[in-house]
């Protein structure tokens, strides 16, 4: 359609009704492609379409993936740590953001999506969009470290480096938008250990918790307007994080004063054996490991 009105000039051209006047004065109509539904010597008998992976286990474990070391678009994924077992205690807020938080504030998009295969360098956006609720500007924070001004990813990898797990405080909604599985493997990757909301997108709130970070919702919604950007917090009783039981918060201000509060989540006993394990991918892992080394696979 668009060739045929690009020929005519004419964007009311009906190339089914309308015809054109060549060089030569005479008519042409274009007519519309045709062919054989089916080939009229039917398919080449052939081997070669498809090569049905080896089900040699000992075979599989030695076939690699060659990807280079100075790509800037692919780059090899190594697992998650498991939890360490202990509370988080006392972690920096990276940002306290404000109002809508889509998945395109958390990780945008446009020239960004090249790095999609490349975790550290698409890192380096992560919740660049995110509006802070300090100083209503996006990617900008202070450091609770050094006290200085710093972008979000620049932040969040001085905390990683120092060795403090960071968390994430936001508004209603969080994680809005497209279902984006960065918006969740960044945020883990640069050492976040938790997202305390006041409300969760669904979706976003179940790629979270595979990816072994903690999805949590403030059982009182006025105790997200009392928490400061500069406060630490302390998710105290993980050992008995468990389905429909609460999650104890303490939040400590820069003079040392302290108060608690209590959130929620929705984990089930599969999604804490993500937390546990340190993603979902570790859980399907370990159980394929077992599975494979028990006498019943041998």
């Amino acid at each position: 359609m668009v060739m045929a009105k690009v020929f005519s000039e004419d964007l009311g051209f009906n190339p089914i009704k309308d015809s054109l006047t060549t060089e030569s004065g005479e008519e042409f109509r274009f007519q519309p492609p045709s062919g054989d539904a089916l080939p009229s010597e039917a398919y080449e008998n052939t081997d070669h379409v498809y090569d049905a992976p080896s089900t040699d286990p000992q075979f599989r474990q030695t076939v690699t993936v060659q990807i280079s070391p100075d790509s800037q678009r692919l780059q090899r994924l190594a697992p998650f740590k498991p939890w360490s077992g202990k509370d988080f205690i006392e972690c920096p807020i990276l940002i306290k953001t404000v109002g809508k938080c889509t998945t395109d504030h958390i990780t945008t998009a446009g020239p960004w999506m090249r790095f999609r295969g490349h975790l550290e360098n698409i890192s380096n956006n992560t919740l660049i969009g995110a509006v802070n609720a300090d100083n209503q500007e996006v990617n900008k924070v202070v450091n609770q470290i050094t006290g200085e001004n710093g972008g979000v990813p620049d932040t969040a990898r001085d905390y990683q480096q120092r060795g403090l797990p960071w968390v994430v405080v936001a508004d209603h909604n969080y994680g809005e938008g497209s279902s984006r599985e960065h918006a969740a493997l960044q945020p883990r990757y640069l050492g976040g250990v938790a997202i305390i909301a006041r409300s969760f997108a669904r979706i976003h709130e179940a790629n979270l918790k595979k990816q072994g970070m903690l999805a949590l919702t403030f059982a009182d919604d006025t105790a997200y307007d009392k928490i400061k950007a500069s406060d630490r917090i302390s998710i105290v009783g993980l050992t008995e994080l468990a389905p429909r039981k609460n999650v104890q918060l303490r939040i400590t201000s820069k003079d040392g004063t302290s108060w608690m509060t209590e959130a929620k989540h929705t984990f089930t006993r599969e999604q804490v054996e993500y937390f546990r394990a340190g993603s979902a991918l570790n859980v399907m892992a370990s159980r394929l490991s077992d599975r494979s080394s028990s006498p019943a696979a041998l």
